[in-house]
């Protein structure tokens, strides 16, 4: 059903195979795309750290402590901290 395909590197250009093992596990697995990067150019953008996010502090509206959170707060909305958020979304 499956049949080898050669696609080319969208980083480096260079041509690899796409084989019919990898076809089937993709069509398993529910993607609709192939892939675009070989081995190497995908292990390379694994291997590289992604940015950290920029952390914000702000009071908690719950129990008045100190709350971290990857956007800036606003005056208007309230800011909770992960445990008083967590308590929050299981009530």
């Amino acid at each position: 059903m499956y049949e080898d395909k050669t696609l080319v590197c969208k980083d480096c250009g260079k041509e690899f195979i796409f084989t019919a093992g990898e076809q089937e596990f993709y069509a398993e697995k529910g993607f609709e795309h192939e892939p675009q990067r070989c081995k190497e150019c995908r292990n390379a953008r694994k291997g590289t750290p992604r940015t950290t996010r920029e952390l914000f502090t702000a009071v908690c509206a719950g129990c008045g402590g100190e709350a971290r959170v990857p956007f800036q707060p606003r005056e208007d909305r309230p800011v909770y901290c992960s445990d008083c958020f967590a308590k929050m979304k299981s009530e």
